[in-house]
């Protein structure tokens, strides 16, 4: 590993930025988003860089270029030279905000595209309420810190909670839901119950949306209508249960902790009306075809 990974917090603090050009105005941009007080020069001063926590030059002339990058460094000042990995102390990786949720990826300056296209398919597996999920643990960190004193206990309450039902409520847009869940999962000695989606299949399976083929791959138990066509239904991951919808229990299924795909031919949100009693307090939503 040539650089080490690492998030600065630049909240009220000076970087700047030399250079005048698209790529100098977008790390400009980038930086003001995290927080920063961004100094933009077209040209490089050596005064400029008094104050500074950091620093980004791009569309400078070389020899301005040059002179940021050494200045800085021997400074101590974090600096980096877009596209010029030996001007850099530091690499701007591919970013994926999902605030608070911030994922960084770099190649150590070797391969900048291959950094973007990896990014690109990390972004396409996240789940778009990552960052709501993030957001909500932090609103009950001190409580559940509280509850659970013993950081071992407390981590095994978050996993369990964190791969089922809150975070599912969170993704169905029920954050208030989803700290009650993580809250009750603290005081709860018996496993966290499950989850039912309402899930529209489709005609092919890259019809399917990408949120219903994340829960298809996640899901314990598939339970499907007979007119589900068996490519859509092998989506699903190769160890599920998959059984007829008909005369299957969705209730105790989940009631004992499994994550449950109902896999609807028709609309997933008839189906949720038609069967939502028979769920007997289990929590529930519905995926609709996109």
């Amino acid at each position: 590993m040539r650089f080490f990974p690492i998030f600065l917090n630049l909240a009220g603090r000076r970087a700047l930025v030399v250079g005048d050009g698209p790529a100098a105005r977008r790390k400009a941009a980038l930086l003001a988003a995290s927080g920063a007080v961004v100094l933009a020069r077209p040209a490089f001063s050596p005064d400029d860089l008094r104050l500074c926590c950091v620093a980004v030059g791009a569309d400078a002339p070389e020899a301005d270029l040059r002179a940021l990058s050494e200045a800085a460094q021997a400074a101590g000042v974090p600096v980096n030279v877009v596209d010029r990995p030996e001007l850099c102390s530091f690499i701007m990786p591919a970013i994926i905000d999902r605030d608070p949720v911030v994922v960084a990826v770099s190649t150590g300056g070797a391969a900048p595209v291959l950094a973007r296209l990896l990014r690109a398919r990390i972004e396409a597996a996240l789940p778009p309420g990552i960052g709501r999920l993030a957001a909500v643990v932090g609103s009950v960190a001190a409580e559940l810190r509280r509850r659970v004193p013993d950081i071992g206990k407390r981590r095994r309450v978050l996993e369990r909670a964190l791969a089922g039902v809150a975070a599912e409520l969170v993704f169905a847009g029920r954050e208030a839901d989803a700290r009650d869940a993580l809250l009750a999962a603290a005081a709860a000695d018996a496993p966290a119950p499950g989850f039912v989606h309402f899930v529209a299949a489709a005609a092919e399976v890259d019809l399917l949306t990408m949120r219903a083929q994340r829960l298809l791959g996640e899901a314990d138990v598939v339970l499907y209508d007979q007119d589900v066509p068996a490519a859509v239904l092998d989506a699903a991951r190769r160890d599920a249960g998959r059984l007829p919808a008909a005369g299957a229990d969705a209730a105790a299924l989940a009631a004992a902790g499994a994550r449950v795909v109902r896999l609807v031919a028709g609309d997933p949100q008839a189906a949720c009306l038609r069967e939502a009693a028979s769920l007997r307090g289990i929590a529930f939503a519905v995926v609709p075809r996109g």
